[in-house]
C-alpha cells in the first residue's frame, strides 16, 4: 500500500494528480485489494492519497467510465464487480481493432516509422531481461500508440484509444504473471516482422493474437487475485 501511496505523492508533483490517482485506484480493484461492493468515499480517498477532493472526484468519474466503479444517485462510488462476459467482450473489440491499426501500418507506415518501431522494440528487450513489469508496462503503452499512429487514420486511433483507456489496468495486471513479459515481447516481434516485411494480413493476424492472449492473461489475473480473496 505505500507503495502505491508514494508513487502518487511523487506524481503529484508533475501535474497528472487525476492520472495517477486513476492508475492507483484502478490497480488496487484490479489486484483484489479493493473488494467489489467497496465504498470509495471522496473524503477517505482525499485523505489516503494526500491530495484534494477536486481530482479524486476526477479520478472516480473516470473509472466509472472505465466500469471499474459505479456511483448511485446521493451515494458514495463502489467497486463494481466486471464480469468475466463483460471484460470478454472488450478484449474481442481490442483485438479488432488492433488488428485494423497493425494491418494499415504495414501498408501506411514511413520508413521512419518502421526504423522507429522496430528501434523501440529491440530496444525493450533489456527491459524484458530484468523483469522490470512497470518499466515494460510503459514501453507497451508506447509501441501500441506506435501502432495507432502508423495507421494514419485520426478516427480509428480515437477509437482504439477510448477503448484501450477502458482495458488499461486489465493490460498492465498481465505484467504480474510469471513470464508474461517475455511472451508479450515475442508476440510484439511477430508484429514488427510483419509491419516491416509490409505484409498487411500478417500483421493484422499477429495483433489480433496478441491482444487475444493479453485478454486471456488479464482474465486469469483477475481470477487468481479473486480466489485469493
Amino acid at each position: 500500500m505505500e507503495k502505491v501511496i508514494g508513487i502518487v505523492r511523487e506524481l503529484v508533483r508533475t501535474g497528472d494528480t487525476v492520472e495517477q490517482l486513476v492508475r492507483a485506484i484502478s490497480d488496487l480493484i484490479i489486484s483484489g485489494d479493493l473488494q467489489p461492493g467497496a465504498k470509495l468515499d471522496e473524503g477517505g480517498l482525499a485523505s489516503r492519497f494526500q491530495v484534494s477532493r477536486t481530482p479524486v472526484r476526477e479520478a472516480l468519474r473516470q473509472l466509472c467510465a472505465m466500469g471499474l466503479v459505479e456511483r448511485p444517485p446521493n451515494r458514495s462510488a463502489i467497486v463494481t464487480n466486471v464480469s468475466d462476459d463483460f471484460l470478454s467482450s472488450m478484449f474481442e473489440a481490442m483485438a479488432e481493432l488492433e488488428a485494423i491499426c497493425a494491418r494499415l501500418s504495414a501498408e501506411r507506415m514511413t520508413t521512419q516509422e518502421r526504423e522507429e518501431l522496430e528501434s523501440l522494440h529491440r530496444d525493450s528487450f533489456d527491459i524484458v531481461k530484468t523483469g522490470a513489469s512497470e518499466d515494460y508496462a510503459a514501453f507497451n503503452t508506447e509501441f501500441h500508440n506506435r501502432l495507432y499512429s502508423g495507421a494514419h487514420n485520426a478516427h480509428i486511433q480515437e477509437t482504439v484509444l477510448q477503448t484501450r483507456a477502458r482495458l488499461a489496468p486489465f493490460r498492465r495486471a498481465q505484467f504480474r504473471l510469471e513470464g508474461r513479459l517475455q511472451h508479450s515481447w515475442d508476440e510484439h516481434e511477430g508484429i514488427v516482422r510483419a509491419i516491416l516485411n509490409r505484409d498487411g494480413a500478417a500483421a493484422s493476424c499477429a495483433a489480433y493474437s496478441h491482444v487475444s492472449i493479453v485478454g486471456d492473461a488479464s482474465r486469469t489475473f483477475a481470477s487468481s487475485t479473486a480466489t485469493r480473496n
